[in-house]
């Protein structure tokens, strides 16, 4: 899918550690970008996207919203 000009994005942070964690909220840490602390990734600013980062809320931050 080509993006289009002026496409929203997100840089999300991870602020916590997958371990002792379910398998899914890691697989979801790994879905969009991020294995590490302090690691940030740069993401399309989706419905499903959205969704992830709320699955996650307590492992990640919003750092910017552009």
């Amino acid at each position: 899918m080509a993006k289009s000009e002026g496409a929203k994005t997100l840089v999300v942070e991870q602020i916590g550690s997958p371990i002792r964690r379910p398998k899914e909220q890691r697989a979801t840490l790994i879905g969009l970008g991020l294995n590490k602390m302090h690691r940030r990734s740069t993401l399309e600013d989706t419905p499903s996207v959205r969704g992830m980062i709320a699955s996650v809320q307590h492992l990640v931050r919003i750092v910017d919203e552009a």
